[in-house]
């Protein structure tokens, strides 16, 4: 019994009509890495008032929302980095209490002093977190962990939408948000995360998605187009 052969022989016409019909499916098919257009975060980013100052090396950008919230951005310009992020706060009755960091170095509050020095120690010896962003990381810093590597459980929670940090001594836990990930509904991935431990500083990275790196690099390019004003808002110097 012969077999019968399953290939089909194509001529040189045939092969460019298929490979124009291909191209035209690919080309009908949307870009995973624009979908964060489609989010609500990112559209509420195109609404927003927006201002912009420069001092030196530093871009700030400042966002009034159309629900009155209020967001400070600062960029390095030559790295194209986001160094700081942080939130307006309200207090009762509309009145504006202090800056809630997201991403980046508190910012010092000139109004509250803490006179005890006690207090003051004893805050130095609690583990303290830091965020931090890279050019393809996310990053947390949390000092005063004197831990070796080996007692910490570091996984991903979907269901909460963090990352928790957990040790065998059952002396310290934490979540972590990401933000960034929940905003453009993303999963956090167990894969992408990694750690190091050292000076008694424990330093969590997690891989930035594609997605995420697509529209951080897109919204800079968008950010061009806010021109610098010449008086800084007394807010802003603050920052």
């Amino acid at each position: 019994m012969k077999r019968k052969c399953l290939i089909e022989v194509f001529d040189s016409d045939d092969l460019e009509v298929l490979g124009k019909k291909f191209n035209g499916i690919l080309a009908s098919i949307p870009r995973a890495t624009a979908m964060y257009k489609n989010t609500i975060w990112y559209q509420s980013l195109q609404a927003a008032e927006k201002s912009c100052l420069k001092e030196d090396k530093i871009k700030k950008i400042h966002y009034k929302f159309q629900d009155e919230r209020e967001m400070v951005e600062e960029y390095n310009t030559d790295t194209q980095v986001l160094l700081r992020r942080a939130w307006k706060l309200k207090g009762k009755f509309g009145v504006d209490e202090k800056w809630e960091v997201e991403v980046g170095d508190s910012i010092p509050n000139a109004t509250t002093v803490n006179t005890d020095a006690a207090d003051i120690m004893e805050c130095q010896d609690q583990p303290q977190l830091v965020r931090r962003n890279t050019r393809i990381n996310l990053e947390w810093r949390i000092r005063n962990l004197p831990y070796p590597i080996e007692t910490y459980s570091i996984s991903a929670n979907n269901d909460e939408k963090c990352i928790v940090i957990r040790t065998t001594n059952k002396k310290y836990f934490k979540k972590l948000q990401v933000p960034e990930l929940t905003r453009l509904n993303l999963p956090i991935e167990q894969a992408d995360i990694q750690c190091i431990h050292k000076y008694n500083t424990l330093i969590i990275t997690y891989k930035k998605p594609q997605q995420l790196l697509e529209m951080e690099k897109h919204w800079y390019e968008q950010l061009k187009d806010v021109k610098p004003v010449k008086d800084i808002p007394n807010d802003c110097k603050a920052q």
